[in-house]
């Protein structure tokens, strides 16, 4: 339980939603101070002016440096001290090289997790407790509740902003030094808020992108910063006839239709990437669908597996709609990793390896892994 004279760390993005976590704080009479990541990016362009507040949170070195400039500005409208702590050479390394070498490897990753587990709940939070803050703040739309000496992640109230599943990584420890102020609003009275508090970032635009790439989208990054590991290969069947040639296994995901270069008369669909044989295979909708998957380095939140079979409902993307599952914890190759089965109700069409499937209880989330292989059964079976 916080008391107000603990020392509170938040973690600033120049964005509404941490300027508001912090703001929500100070109002509630804790003593804040705001710390910011200087992250690896793309090189940026020229400062703002003094006094120049962003429109839109942008990405690559562009939304690091206006970023840093809103977060300042927002610092000093409420009076709090801010530290700006450089995490770029961990960020490359446990980030953006992660992020590159999965798509290399024909997986489609999600860096905001591997962010979240290792830099801002890892790194930022270690520099948070050692500049004696009790806790680490962010502006995430999430909640977390105490019971019977467990902290659980519960979804965060708004159905459009619930940001629970890109924190299902979280440990017991983590969570512990764990604050989401937002958790219990709606986007919009968080932008009420915004203007209330009168912050100069109160109008800023949401950013969608990720967010160490400057321009364009993750295929110009891979072109500039993979090319040696794009290597072009055959666009193959289910029967293995080749139809025609790929660019690199890192330009594709389970269920994309543009942009194959096939022409056969009706829709084709990547069905799987093999980075042994350089393959993309592609098919039709109706070969598309997956009724099972295994995922490992699985996270329980409680810190222990089931012991057996459980129900649950299971989202395999963020934007995912959950849907209900029997999940089976299966024996890992890798000690005391988790590993579990999860059999989907229904089938579903873009189960996609290197993407996390979380789990919930009603509004626990219980935690969730990285999928590492699809079944074969398909939606015409």
């Amino acid at each position: 339980m916080l008391v107000s004279d603990e020392i509170v760390a938040v973690a600033m993005s120049g964005g509404v939603d941490s300027s508001v976590a912090a703001a929500l704080l100070v109002e509630r009479g804790y003593n804040v101070i705001g710390l910011m990541m200087r992250l690896w990016g793309e090189p940026h362009p020229p400062p703002l002016s003094p006094g120049e507040v962003q429109s839109g949170e942008g990405g690559g070195g562009q939304g690091r440096v206006r970023g840093e400039a809103d977060a300042r500005a927002v610092c000093a409208k409420l009076d709090i001290p801010f530290y700006l702590l450089d995490f770029e050479a961990e960020f490359k390394t446990h980030v953006v090289d992660f992020f590159v070498s999965g798509y290399t490897r024909g997986i489609t990753p999600n860096p905001c997790l591997q962010c979240n587990r290792l830099i801002k709940f890892g790194a930022l939070l270690g520099n948070a407790r050692a500049l004696s803050a009790s806790h680490l703040a962010t502006g995430h739309y999430a909640r977390i509740r105490e019971r019977a000496g467990k902290f659980e992640l519960l979804r965060g109230v708004d159905p459009n902003k619930d940001q629970s599943y890109a924190l299902h990584v979280l440990t017991q420890k983590q969570l512990a030094h764990a604050l989401f102020p937002l958790g219990a609003f709606a986007k919009t009275q968080v932008r009420e808020m915004a203007r209330r508090f009168g912050l100069p970032v109160a109008e800023k635009d949401e950013s969608q992108d990720v967010c160490f790439i400057a321009e364009g989208d993750y295929r110009d990054f891979l072109h500039r910063h993979a090319s040696t590991h794009l290597v072009p290969g055959d666009i193959v069947d289910t029967h293995g006839n080749v139809l025609g040639r790929h660019n690199g296994l890192a330009f594709y995901t389970i269920g994309q239709r543009k942009g194959l270069g096939v022409a056969v008369g009706e829709p084709l669909y990547v069905l799987a990437l093999d980075a042994a044989r350089n393959v993309v295979t592609v098919g039709h909708a109706e070969e598309l669908g997956r009724r099972e998957l295994v995922a490992d380095a699985v996270n329980w939140i409680a810190g222990d597996a089931p012991r057996g079979e459980i129900r649950v409902a299971a989202k395999i993307r963020y934007r995912a709609i959950e849907v209900p599952a029997t999940l089976t914890p299966i024996p890992s190759p890798y000690q005391g990793e988790g590993r579990v089965r999860v059999l989907f109700d229904h089938p579903l069409r873009d189960i996609t390896p290197g993407q996390a499937v979380v789990f919930y209880d009603g509004d626990m989330c219980l935690g969730g892994g990285v999928i590492s292989q699809s079944g074969d059964q398909s939606i015409g079976n």
